[in-house]
């Protein structure tokens, strides 16, 4: 069961639940990757809605990195998300926001 107070996600990939989360490293691995920009641009994409298929890719697989996975953005080219790629890239901008939330001083 994932903690959203701990930025973790949970997300379905070939009909076995994981545990998403950007760690510090998570992000340092996700950033080093990125083809155009740092994070910043990363999330700017997403809040504009111009991120491509190649960023949720990315965010996925540093999000399960981050949540102790061992496989390679390779190992989910072919795999099956479950509900389709609108909620890949809905995980993926979950994951963003969920590692950069401050949370209310009242929590």
């Amino acid at each position: 069961m994932e903690n959203p107070w701990a930025g973790e996600l949970r997300l379905v990939i070939d009909g076995q639940a994981h545990v998403l989360k950007l760690t510090l490293g998570a992000l340092a691995e996700l950033e080093a990757g990125l083809e155009t920009g740092g994070l910043v641009d990363l999330v700017a994409r997403f809040e504009s809605g111009g991120f491509a298929s190649r960023d949720v890719l990315a965010l996925l697989v540093a999000g399960l990195r981050g949540g102790g996975w061992q496989g390679t953005a390779r190992d989910l080219l072919q795999a099956e998300i479950e509900g389709g790629p609108m909620a890949g890239a809905k995980a993926a901008a979950q994951l963003l926001v969920r590692a950069f939330q401050i949370p209310d001083a009242d929590e």
